[in-house]
């Protein structure tokens, strides 16, 4: 085939993908005990949730309307109202509808928003996506349309104490200048579950703010739902951010629903993005999302059971790491937030790729860390020392997942 340019971005194999095919290839012919999920588990309270909610619509008299026709681009009105009320009860904002869009999922959103402020301008200039803390969430390699332009900037490496680390923004390193389009990160983070401070957020957002550039704030696993930071944190908002929220860990993943707050100005280049790619949202999950919202029962839900789920998996990872794990240099980052933990093996002797394929040979699959560090343009060993674990696993399969990376590492650091 020709393709175009766009054509030749949007379909190469990223290293994630290629990833992520080889574990659904052999998850399929054999038991593995699978610590690389991104899915959220189907929790019984949660899904009782959304059931309810969903039967309760199907006997509304707007249950055909909603289904039936055609709706705004900018999202379904009666969401967007219940959105705007939450968010100014719990944090003050003083938004309105005209703050709010609601998109096909947050990817989605950081796809129309990367490429509306990155990549070529009209004098010909590559304007750049900032990305300032790595490792990130992957899933930003494959938004932009020009990939070169990605950038992102080494952490600074705290370790907190024998088998703790933690990462933090480095401000001497960070750099927005006039050729900066955007910047992006998520908090909590994936995969790390790093929160970044609100002092450190609010520089970016003053740094940002000189130049005029958009700071594009992921929350999809911060408050008010789902809710997953084990930490206190604020969700920060400013004229000059786009503060993106998720209902896809709050239980509705394959109903794809993403919400964008930020200044009108910005609302209204995305909707005109979001009205050429998707007309609209799906209106049905807003329908469902709406009652919940607005009865208080998602938020009670995200507090009462989802975050302290998560939380407790961490827990039991922390736990037989610290008990099974050989004496050699590893280190786990805190645990601030998301459904996944973080593991760096400082001098590891081979990469985190071989490393993967040594972890699956015994019956264990985790995520290679190498993906998260896109942008990064400088040598680092870090970016080939670290594993992502997912916390959806049992109780049981993470204990003996450790087991099997503390017999692996054992062997390659004798």
């Amino acid at each position: 085939m020709k393709l175009s340019l766009v054509g030749e971005e949007m379909s190469a194999m990223s290293g994630v993908r290629s990833i992520l095919k080889d574990i659904a290839e052999h998850a399929a012919r054999q038991s593995l005990i699978n610590l690389s999920a991104g899915n959220p588990l189907v929790l019984p309270e949660v899904e009782h949730l959304w059931r309810k909610h969903l039967s309760e619509l199907m006997e509304d008299a707007a249950f055909g309307e909603i289904i039936g026709r055609y709706g705004s681009s900018q999202g379904y009105e009666p969401f967007i109202e219940t959105v705007v009320e939450m968010i100014n009860r719990n944090y003050n904002w003083g938004i309105t509808a005209k703050n709010v869009l609601v998109t096909a999922g947050s990817q989605s959103l950081y796809f129309m928003a990367v490429n509306a402020f990155t990549g070529m301008d009209k004098d010909g200039r590559p304007r750049r996506l900032v990305l300032p803390l790595c490792p990130d969430y992957t899933g930003y390699q494959g938004v932009s349309f020009w990939k070169k332009t990605v950038v992102s900037f080494k952490p600074v490496v705290d370790v907190l104490g024998e088998h703790r680390f933690k990462h933090r923004l480095d401000l001497d390193r960070l750099t927005i200048d006039g050729m900066t389009g955007a910047v992006l990160f998520s908090r909590p983070c994936n995969p790390s579950g790093n929160v970044m401070t609100e002092r450190e957020v609010l520089e970016l957002i003053h740094r940002s703010r000189s130049r005029d550039v958009p700071v594009i704030i992921d929350s999809a696993y911060a408050p008010p739902f789902p809710n997953l930071s084990f930490i206190e944190m604020r969700p920060i908002w400013g004229d000059n951010v786009i503060h993106c929220l998720s209902l896809s860990k709050a239980g509705l993943p394959g109903e794809r629903i993403g919400v964008a707050i930020a200044h009108e100005r910005y609302i209204r280049i995305l909707e005109s993005f979001q009205a050429n790619m998707n007309i609209h949202p799906s209106r049905l999950g807003q329908a469902i999302a709406a009652r919940a919202i607005r009865s208080g029962e998602l938020e009670a839900v995200a507090a009462k059971v989802i975050r302290p789920f998560y939380e407790k998996k961490f827990r039991v990872l922390e736990a037989a790491l610290d008990q099974c794990m050989p004496d050699v240099p590893w280190y786990l980052h805190v645990g601030e937030g998301s459904i996944f933990a973080w593991v760096w093996f400082d001098r590891l002797p081979i990469r985190d790729l071989e490393l993967y394929q040594l972890l699956k040979k015994e019956g264990l699959i985790v995520v290679p860390g190498f993906s998260f560090f896109q942008g990064l343009r400088e040598a680092w060993d870090h970016t080939n020392q670290c594993i992502r674990i997912s916390l959806t696993a049992s109780d049981e399969e993470i204990e003996q997942g450790v087991r099997i990376l503390a017999k692996v590492l054992r062997e390659i650091y004798r």
